[in-house]
């Protein structure tokens, strides 16, 4: 453990962390694994109020397993990215199927489970279990990247020596390990920002490379930003949001009026049904999957 690094992070940590609800002491490890979930592409504030409904309507995987996958599409209304609520349901069922409803703690059975990477596998096995993973999200990597090796960005994929290299900052004991895998999180939501650093409060700003070489700008392929107006995913949003408000199936009329580009329109429209998103019925109206 390099405590040049971990001891004023964790500190940091202590005295700035946000009060998250799947942060509190009674946090199921459902819960958090929601969380995670919801939290991939999609910012706190934003996830905040769905993660309360989820919970209350489904407070364990069991609930959730119960329902159509439908019910799951329309309870995450528009947090984006809406394939993350099957594959929520999906693994709801699974760990009802292969876990007696618990969510497991391996890490490997975490990682068995449909649609979790190794990212969100870590960060449950260390945030709901206390175990000694390196938890690697865009945060932490950006974090690292800047602290360590004085680039102000880290590469568009995540590498291997990029993974050696978290794993060498862990602290042995796994509950320190899982609080600093989260601290380390934290402050590259709140200071070691992607736009506008605020190094001046930066716990570490007197070992950061990045700082010490005058902070250089990233050099690296062109980053672009994501566009959302006038693309498909907009216009999938657009289609969801009329079956998810509707109390059952829909005629394709109503859809038609929500997007003026037909051919884009007939695009996005077959990519939901593709996904798994929406059922086409044999009788021309579409609904969510049942």
């Amino acid at each position: 453990m390099n405590t040049t690094y971990t001891l004023p992070i964790l500190g940091w940590y202590e005295a700035n962390a946000r009060e998250l609800p799947w942060r509190e002491p009674g946090a199921s490890p459902w819960g958090i694994l929601v969380s995670e979930i919801m939290l991939q592409q999609t910012p706190v504030v934003r996830v905040l109020p769905v993660w309360r409904e989820w919970l209350d309507r489904w407070p364990e995987p069991a609930s959730l397993a119960a329902e159509p996958s439908g019910e799951a599409v329309r309870a995450w209304g528009r947090l984006g990215y809406p394939r993350r609520a099957l594959r929520l349901h999906e693994s709801a069922r699974a760990i009802v199927e292969r876990h007696g409803g618990q969510v497991p703690s391996s890490h490997d059975d975490l990682l068995a489970l449909p649609g979790i990477g190794a990212y969100t596998a870590a960060a449950v096995a260390s945030f709901a279990y206390g175990q000694r993973h390196a938890v690697l999200d865009t945060n932490v990597r950006r974090v690292l990247a800047r602290l360590c090796s004085g680039e102000e960005y880290p590469p568009k994929a995540q590498t291997r020596a990029e993974l050696r290299l978290a794993e060498s900052l862990l602290p042995l004991d796994p509950p320190t390990a899982a609080r600093w895998a989260v601290a380390v999180m934290e402050l590259g939501a709140l200071v070691c920002t992607a736009r506008s650093p605020r190094c001046v409060d930066c716990p570490v700003i007197a070992q950061c490379a990045w700082q010490r070489a005058g902070r250089p700008a990233y050099a690296g392929p062109p980053r672009r930003g994501q566009t959302y107006t006038g693309t498909d995913r907009q216009c999938r949003g657009r289609l969801l949001a009329i079956l998810r408000d509707a109390e059952g199936p829909v005629e394709k009329a109503l859809l038609d009026v929500v997007w003026t580009d037909a051919v884009q329109r007939e695009r996005a429209l077959d990519a939901l049904v593709s996904d798994g998103l929406v059922d086409p019925l044999d009788d021309g109206r579409y609904a969510l999957p049942t």
